[in-house]
């Protein structure tokens, strides 16, 4: 209804007649006289209603109303489905929202299957449409008023447009929409046609655009499906003489499929059947077939056919041999039956002849990769792929099989075990299936693993040297050990040990020298191959020197003293460290090493008439080694000086006294009393004694000794006053100076202990006043400023700032001093000289040493071209790649596989796990020029982020380990040491190379000097308090264990953190805004 169909009046008034059921409502009242038109709003829909429209005046009266009756639109459908689907017919349902009037409606629902549409209106509650065209390009109307109809006439597999729209009366509502296929229909005239032996022919009549044949071979469980949009269809690779059970489904487009249609079919006999090959080889192959028919005189036909050509051939026998064929080839052989000139059905099959052998095997091994090369010269060898069996040992076991992609003559093994024998068959493959009938083999052995290293143990007063080394992995038939220096050499073949059973091997060599270095190499033996030598130099321990032949001479006497002159004993047995000049008023003998213990004090209150009066301690580093036989002494007897405990007293008047020496290539002393000698734990030997020496009569003894008194009472005055004197001039002057930063702080080696006690007393003040002067105990030092920390910050770091390389390194405060970067070749750009690494100074040179951070993921290409560039043979880690859930340092080694960085190619070709310590071996190529070395990498695991290593021992002969191999490369070769930051324990390691040397070559300790000089170099070298005071604990050890004469340095195995009693806890360390505390 349009409000234009009203009246205009300027009121409006409504009834509603529905039902017979009158209802008069005023629906609204207008005032001006001008408005003619209004809007109902609240109607139902699908409803008559008859609006009248009464004028009325200024005094309410009101005049004849307009009257207009109309009717509301229906209700829209919803939900349309089409329930019940066939080829023919559906049957569509929907839903409507019911109100008073919906039972009146009525619907009409259009079908359109193409181009053309009619519609239909019935009042009936189901609607028969007919009459639509086979083609499905027809539609149809029908009206119900029933939400339910069945649409019937329709065309199979066809998509059909179905609106439905509501009515009532006249007034037509809202349609809505459903696309849905009719199912396809069955075929027609299914049938069999063009039997042979191998195939039948199907043909069907369809309106339907695609089919379904199921194929099935009657009484079996062989079931095939094929899809055609054909209305014939051909099946093929039946067997001859066979039923089959075929069905069709024709397909819609929607991919539903209808009904079903059924047909069986049977091929074809052929007088030839059951073709088998019997046995082929490289060149020949052998056929026989059976004949189903019984008749007698058949001929067959055999052609051969391949890539290289076709060729004829006839038999009289139900077999043939095929010669002459190329290897590795597919032949496709048909025997063509016939008998009396006529020929019955070919069959037909395809073989692969076998491919040859496979020839000149090579094999190339390291400890645990194998790669093998191998030939084939067939004309179809680029098809052939190649079957691997490795089998161990005595081939009885096969330890891996490996199939090759085509075309590939070579494999690499990997994960093999060292020193174990192998024995590789391969097989030439062709098609698959086919290979070669026997096939190419090669013996061989891997490589054994070397010695990781060893450590040489002395026997106390034996010429011997026991050697300890992990058992290598893998296999070994024993090891040859060689003994060699220019007197010497000596080669010994030892017994084999077992990986998994074995944690230790051993080895002794005997009949040595005392006290002599050699040159030892150990290589493990296995197959008949020898591993890399491990090589070390070692000294033979030391015993009793050589007592001499004659005795000391006394050269002058007074009254209470003499002079003994003597000359130095041999060291053949070990350098001479110290002499004792021994005095005794008994009679003559050979003394004993019981003497030793008495001094003059023990004479003088007659517990012994044999004391030690004098003791001469030898310093010998520097010297050859057969100075001290050469070497002439003069000693005062009696001249009242004091050696440690013994006293040089004034001998008596008128007294029979005898001389002896006795030399010491060792010297121990009492535990209760470290001044006295030990001289059942000493090595020592005694000259013979001295003729007897009479003393004459002192000549002045009251008035000598009153003026010896009163002078040596001024004398001491004297020298006491001018003493005095010269400190207070001296601490006058120091109250005058400022603070100047000290740069080193000699210790002589005896004098270390002492300093060490000295400096840990009050929970380490000492130690921590050098390291941070920090107030905690202000007064220690006096005058001069000891704080390690201020050291070198203020040196340029502009390189490392510049923003290209800023994304170079790991922290932010851990930049390389300008002056001491490693500077890497120029490539194409101006920056990419940059690494963050310095040199660091060593004991021989001020580049011993290059100190780094752990590589980044994008400073890798970087760091292993310093590694090349810099000529690096070792690599020392001091760092896990990951510690306590955070990055330190990218794994920048490869583990099986070779990997180029950059230019740089890495292989890694050995590695030994220990529980401290992992050594990899690494082979870096320069792929530029082809020039190659070999690299070692020590990976210390042992020692946490920011602290120190639970030992002493642990970090001392993981040093000499590192020496060890040092000596076998280039002497101008840096060694390269990194730990996360490349400052805190990488500074560590290098002070203690440093430190080692220094005691050894100069007999005094710097530890101060030596992180001072460290830090110019790199910022936060040795970075906490923690490790300078573990430095120092390291220097203590190594001094005493020399001290205690072990060779080998047996280091305290107490925890590194008790030699920090008093020691406040440390704070957590961490990272903070890309800084590390």
């Amino acid at each position: 209804m349009n409000t234009n169909d009203i009246e205009r009046s300027p009121v409006a008034n409504l009834s509603q007649v529905h039902r017979n059921f009158l209802c008069s409502v005023v629906l609204a009242c207008v005032q001006s006289p001008s408005l003619t038109q209004v809007l109902l709003t609240g109607l139902k829909p699908g409803t008559n209603y008859t609006a009248k429209v009464y004028p009325r005046a200024a005094d309410d009266t009101e005049g004849q109303p307009g009257i207009k009756a109309f009717t509301t639109d229906p209700i829209k459908v919803s939900d349309i489905r089409a329930v019940s689907i066939s080829a023919t017919n559906m049957t569509l349902t929907w839903k409507i929202n019911n109100n008073e009037s919906s039972f009146c409606y009525t619907y009409k629902i259009h079908v359109a299957g193409g181009s053309s549409a009619f519609n239909q209106t019935v009042n009936k509650t189901e609607a028969i449409i007919r009459g639509l065209t086979s083609s499905g390009s027809s539609a149809s109307n029908q009206t119900v008023n029933k939400t339910e109809a069945i649409i019937r006439g329709l065309t199979s597999s066809t998509l059909y447009n179905i609106t439905i729209c509501p009515f009532l009366g006249h007034d037509e509502g809202e349609s809505d929409f459903l696309q849905v296929y009719t199912s396809p229909g069955p075929v027609s005239d299914f049938q069999v046609t063009n039997v042979n032996i191998r195939e039948i022919g199907l043909t069907w009549r369809s309106n339907d655009s695609e089919f379904r044949i199921l194929t099935m071979e009657v009484g079996g469980e062989k079931i095939k499906n094929y899809t055609t949009r054909n209305q014939s269809f051909i099946i093929e690779d039946l067997k001859p003489g066979t039923s089959y059970h075929f069905e069709i489904f024709p397909r819609g487009p929607d991919g539903t499929e209808g009904p079903s249609r059924t047909v069986d079919g049977r091929t074809d006999r052929s007088a030839v059947i059951d073709i088998r090959i019997v046995s082929v080889t490289s060149s020949e192959m052998q056929l026989e077939w059976e004949n189903t028919d019984s008749t007698s005189g058949y001929n067959y036909h055999v052609v051969l056919e391949s890539e290289c050509g076709r060729s004829n051939t006839t038999s009289s026998q139900k077999s043939i041999t095929l010669r002459d064929l190329t290897p590795g080839t597919l032949y496709n052989v048909t025997v063509t039956p016939e008998v009396e000139q006529v020929q019955g059905d070919a069959t037909s099959v395809a073989q692969y002849t076998r491919p040859s052998n496979v020839s000149d095997i090579e094999v190339n091994t390291s400890t645990t990769v194998a790669t093998i090369w191998w030939n084939n010269l067939d004309k179809a060898s680029p098809k052939y792929s190649y079957r691997l069996i490795l089998k161990a040992g005595d081939g009885s076991n096969v330890t891996k099989m490996i199939i090759t992609d085509v075309g590939i003559t070579s494999q690499m093994v990997y994960d093999l075990i060292p020193g174990s024998s192998y024995t590789v068959e391969i097989f030439a493959k062709v098609g698959n299936v086919t290979e070669s009938l026997v096939p190419g083999w090669k013996s061989f052995c891997m490589e054994p693993a070397p010695v990781a290293f060893f450590h040489c143990e002395v026997v106390p007063k034996e010429p011997v040297l026991v050697l300890k080394w992990p058992c290598p992995p893998g296999m070994n038939t024993g090891f040859e050990l060689g003994v060699r220096n220019d007197t010497w050499n000596n080669m010994t073949y030892l017994k084999n040990c077992n990986s998994e059973d074995d944690t230790e091997c051993r080895g002794k060599v005997q009949n040595l020298t005392f006290s002599t270095s050699y040159n030892i190499s150990i290589v493990t033996l296995s197959c008949g191959k020898m591993a890399a030598p491990t090589q070390s130099t070692c000294t033979t321990g030391i015993t009793d020197p050589p007592s001499p032949d004659g005795s000391p001479n006394i050269t002058s006497v007074s009254h209470n003293s003499v002079k003994v002159k003597f000359s130095g004993f041999k060291a053949s047995n070990g350098p001479i460290k110290a002499y004792a000049i021994i005095l005794t008023t008994g009679e003559a003998g050979q003394p004993s090493a019981d003497v030793l213990k008495y001094t003059y004090e023990d004479f003088k209150k007659g517990a012994s008439d044999t004391y030690v009066t004098y003791l001469i301690r030898i310093e010998e580093k520097g010297r050859s080694p057969g100075l001290s036989e050469v070497l002439k002494y003069e000693i005062d007897v009696g001249n009242q000086s004091t050696t440690l405990g013994y006293y040089n007293g004034r001998l008596e008047p008128l007294g029979s006294y005898r001389v002896c020496v006795a030399g010491f290539t060792n010297i121990a002393y009492n535990l209760h009393n470290e001044q006295l000698i030990n001289g059942n734990e000493s090595y020592v030997s005694f000259s013979q004694y001295s003729e007897a020496v009479f003393l004459p009569q002192d000549p002045g003894v009251i008035c000598g000794a009153v003026f010896g008194c009163i002078f040596g009472a001024l004398a001491i005055v004297a020298v006491g006053g001018f003493v005095f004197w010269r400190k207070k001039r001296k601490d006058a002057k120091n109250n005058e100076v400022s603070f100047s930063q000290i740069k080193s702080k000699l210790i002589r080696v005896e004098n270390f202990e002492a300093y060490f006690k000295k400096q840990q007393a009050d929970s380490n003040c000492g130690f921590a006043e050098e390291y941070e002067a920090r107030g905690r105990k202000l007064f220690c030092i006096m005058g001069k400023l000891w704080d390690l920390k201020l050291i070198g910050i203020s040196l340029p770091k502009y390189t490392a700032e510049v923003a290209e390389n800023r994304g170079k390194n790991r922290y932010n405060n851990v930049l390389p001093y300008d002056i001491s970067r490693v500077k890497l070749s120029v490539q194409t750009h101006s920056t990419d000289d940059y690494i963050n690494a310095n040199y660091m100074p060593g004991y021989h040179s001020k580049k011993d040493f290059i100190a780094t951070q752990g590589p980044l993921p994008n400073t890798l290409k970087d760091f292993w071209r310093m590694v090349w560039e810099k000529n690096v043979y070792a690599i020392v880690m001091l760092t896990k790649c990951v510690e306590q859930g955070r990055t330190k340092c990218e794994e920048y080694w490869p583990s099986k596989q070779a990997h180029d960085y950059g230019d740089i190619t890495v292989a890694m070709t050995s590695e030994v796990v220990l529980p401290e310590w992992t050594i990899r071996d690494f082979v870096v190529k320069n792929m530029q020029t082809s020039e190659s070395h070999p690299l070692r990498q020590f990976h210390f695991t042992s020692w946490p982020d920011h602290g120190v290593p639970d030992t002493t021992d642990l970090l001392i002969n993981f040093r000499y380990l590192v020496r060890d191999y040092m000596k076998q490369i280039p002497p101008e070769s840096p060694i390269l040491v990194h730990c996360s930051a490349g400052v805190g324990r990488t500074g560590t390691f290098i002070a203690i190379d440093r430190l080692i040397y220094q005691i050894e070559n100069e007999n005094t300790v710097d530890v101060y000097g030596i992180v001072y000089d460290l830090r110019m170099h790199r910022p936060l070298m040795v970075q906490t308090e923690d490790q300078y005071v573990f430095l120092n604990q390291c220097v203590l050890d190594i001094i005493r264990a020399q001290k205690d004469s072990k060779v080998d340095l047996i280091y305290q195995n107490t925890t590194a953190m008790t030699i920090y009693e008093n020691l406040e806890p440390v704070s957590m360390f961490g990272k903070t805004n890309g800084y590390i505390a």
